[in-house]
């Protein structure tokens, strides 16, 4: 069965996007691959708002069956992470809106699928999803192959890693508390928001 994965790198200058279709036997075909770009000196919630309209875009016309994010952590540089977070909700709300299942993986999960090490530089993942898809060319930016990768990386997967979108059965403590947070102004989402400002 084919299975049709958009992945997301997410950033706020550069936001890699891709799509591909996974095949029986661990083989991937490349559907589209882009970046998309926000000028620095853009009012943050028009940039918010233009990558809103990327993702809702690409949905509709690559209808996937699953989105596939990478898992933003904290780096030093706090401003960056913050739109990199930013960028990655709009994803994945835009996917849940879509009701199409999301899954989250971390930088080094995403390496070690495509390279075989968790370790590996950017231009190794270039090049190893250049094979992998069979491309003449190695996809540039890097943002637009960490795509591929991620979107590679979730058909290698399967659904194991996609998060519940209804209830919370399967979730982490982290996402329960987010979700409770998330939930309004009840005494149990007040007391998630103490927990997640600890």
């Amino acid at each position: 069965m084919n299975v049709r994965i958009l992945g997301v790198d997410p950033g706020l200058t550069r936001c890699g996007i891709g799509v591909i279709e996974s095949l029986p036997g661990r083989q991937v075909r490349l559907v589209a691959v882009d970046v998309i770009r926000t000028a620095a000196d853009m009012a943050p919630e028009q940039r918010l708002l233009r990558m809103t309209e990327a993702f809702e875009s690409w949905i509709a016309e690559h209808r996937p069956d699953a989105v596939a994010v990478e898992r933003v952590f904290a780096q030093h540089n706090v401003r960056t992470v913050t739109g990199t977070s930013q960028v990655a909700g709009l994803a994945m709300v835009a996917a849940t809106r879509a009701s199409i299942p999301v899954a989250l993986h971390t930088p080094s999960e995403v390496k070690a699928a495509v390279t075989g090490s968790g370790r590996a530089e950017k231009a190794q993942v270039q090049e190893m999803v250049r094979r992998i898809l069979g491309l003449v060319e190695a996809p540039s930016p890097a943002d637009a192959a960490d795509a591929l990768a991620i979107a590679i990386t979730h058909g290698w997967r399967g659904v194991a890693a996609v998060v519940p979108m209804v209830g919370n059965r399967g979730q982490t403590a982290a996402q329960r508390a987010w979700a409770e947070a998330a939930a309004g102004s009840g005494a149990r989402a007040q007391a998630a928001r103490r927990r997640l400002a600890r």
